[in-house]
């Protein structure tokens, strides 16, 4: 049976809200439409920043060369197929027969080549083609992380200055100006985390009409399960790591880091609702059928993934079965040239089975001994201590393209992969605030990004005597723009609070806005090619190692 149960007190001694209250969605007290107004006008500033001039310069650039190759040949043969030596000069000449007949051996998942193939479909094997993809999933980001912060927060505003701030970024803005793989991997993590953050909406909500108001469960009751088995937001979250997978393999980590906090907040939920080792219960009744929804559920996402990898095995085995990565396939002995039906299936299996081993000894053995120009340190990364070079035309002459340096200087364009200082270093104080707020205060809020951006960042540190570069960061830039955007909220203050106090945290708040977009629009010529005198750059390049 359940019992009434007194209501404790706050520290201000107003009754602590019952549990059912708690648990009603702080988006359900907003206005829709102009949520939606809002999220639809940042993401579309952000899409027109990201397609101005989008198919400059006309080149391939850094490794564009892999990615736009990779990903216009699997639309035309369906896997991915060796090119010739002048492939690049021919491409760019409109000369697309460039493709031989063998099969190619690429060290990343394929749904970010899909993507970018996608664009090269509709808008022609170019540089607008194979980066339009990056632009569109650039801009969608913004629109995902409007609606989410949204959610968090109760706010249409902080949910807009969100979208913004991320639309502001100079890192994400490159990244989505270029046909790389990261800023498909950032975009279906953020998309897979905002699932998780409705979905814990949902599922409070549910067990919050399922337990009688205003009270609590005896202590051997383990709290309604009927209704809260199947999760639809859970599944779409697993379909999202999924495909983050299929990206790139280090969204492996975030799944199970954010599988972890979903069983922290079932077992939170419980708890409130007065379910004594919540923990434990909950790790049956809650943490098992998430493992199937997220973990099961990108397992068949990733497989299906490589379905065209799948229907050409015949020639991988055939070409790609013994190479310098690992002991040839054909080992063991299972390799069957007359293999039918269910065995030609499980022999397939076992090839690409293979194959990922091959990639996994490429990446962990074969570049350790390797180095680049542009290599960083992950330590640095939120101090952006090492930005890349992705292209540079230097010594413009004057009156060359427009250049107007005085006599004895010149010109130069430049892409400069790096972040918005502003906000990055910002980023730094707000997630020192969120994990305080987090541990100490126990808003859950605040556990989004600090689980964000350790997932996505730490695990780089095992991998520091390899060439990695400050652009892999791009996964963690929207964990702690929420971040910067959460602690802005606790500048503006609660609503209630007197009108001096708001007055002055939205002098405060909107103050460092602006400050960002200042800071943006300074940084805006080395983001996107534009002309600059050589002072003009140097102002520009705050540290030598910048350069």
């Amino acid at each position: 049976m359940t019992t009434t149960a007194p209501l404790a007190r706050t520290a201000e001694g107003r009754p602590v809200p019952s549990a059912r209250r708690r648990t009603v969605p702080l988006v359900r007290h907003l206005d829709g439409r102009h949520g939606g107004c809002a999220a639809s006008g940042v993401a579309l500033l952000a899409l027109v920043l990201r397609l101005w001039r989008l198919g400059t310069p006309h080149d391939f650039l850094f490794d564009e060369t892999y990615y736009a190759k990779d990903g216009w040949s699997l639309w035309q043969h369906g896997h991915v197929r060796g090119f010739v030596d002048d492939a690049d000069e021919r491409i760019l000449a409109g000369d697309l027969d460039v493709f031989g007949g063998l099969p190619s051996m690429t060290v990343h998942p394929e749904v970010g080549k899909w993507l970018i193939g996608a664009g090269q479909q509709v808008f022609g094997a170019d540089p607008f083609g194979w980066r339009v993809a990056s632009a569109v999933a650039g801009a969608v980001m913004v629109l995902v992380m409007v609606r989410m912060v949204r959610r968090m927060t109760g706010s249409t505003l902080l949910g807009a200055t969100a979208g913004l701030l991320l639309t502001l970024d100079g890192l994400h803005l490159v990244m989505s100006r270029l046909a790389l793989l990261d800023i498909f991997l950032a975009l279906f993590l953020l998309s897979a985390v905002s699932c998780l953050v409705a979905d814990r909406d949902w599922g409070r909500g549910r067990m919050a009409r399922a337990v009688p108001p205003d009270t609590v469960l005896p202590g051997r009751a383990w709290g309604p399960v009927r209704g809260l088995v199947v999760r639809p937001w859970r599944i779409a979250a697993g379909v999202l790591f999924g495909l983050a997978v299929a990206v790139k393999w280090n969204a492996l980590f975030p799944l199970a880091a954010f599988g972890l906090l979903v069983w922290a907040w079932d077992a939170g939920t419980r708890r409130s609702f007065g379910v004594r080792r919540a923990v434990w219960k909950s790790a049956v009744v809650d943490a098992v059928p998430a493992f199937v929804q997220l973990v099961g559920t990108a397992a068949v996402v990733y497989v299906l993934t490589w379905t065209g990898w799948l229907v050409n095995a015949s020639e991988y085995e055939e070409h790609l079965s013994d190479t310098q990565y690992g002991a040839a396939w054909n080992e063991s002995g299972y390799l069957d040239e007359d293999a039918e039906g269910l065995g030609e299936v499980v022999q397939s299996l076992r090839s690409l089975a293979l194959y990922h081993r091959d990639v996994f000894v490429f990446h962990t053995r074969f570049l350790d001994d390797s180095d680049h120009t542009y290599q960083s340190d992950p330590r640095g990364w939120l101090l952006l201590n090492r930005p890349v070079g992705v292209a540079a035309d230097l010594d413009i002459a004057p009156g060359e393209q427009g250049c107007t340096a005085a006599e004895g200087s010149d010109c130069l364009r430049q892409i400069l992969l790096l972040g918005t200082p502003v906000l990055w270093w910002a980023g730094v104080v707000a997630l020192l605030y969120a994990l305080v707020a987090w541990v100490g205060r126990r808003d859950w809020r605040f556990g989004v990004p600090v689980v964000g951006v350790l997932a996505t960042w730490l695990p780089w540190f095992r991998y520091d005597d390899r060439p990695i570069f400050l652009f892999y960061a791009v996964a963690l830039v929207p964990f702690t723009v929420v971040a910067v955007t959460l602690l802005l909220g606790r500048v503006l203050g609660p609503p209630g609070a007197s009108l001096s106090r708001r007055r002055t945290g939205a002098v405060l708040a909107g103050g460092f806005v602006v400050l960002v977009a200042l800071n943006f629009a300074w940084f805006w010529p080395v983001w996107t090619h534009g002309l600059l005198t050589t002072a003009q750059w140097l102002q520009r390049i705050w540290f030598t190692v910048w350069i």
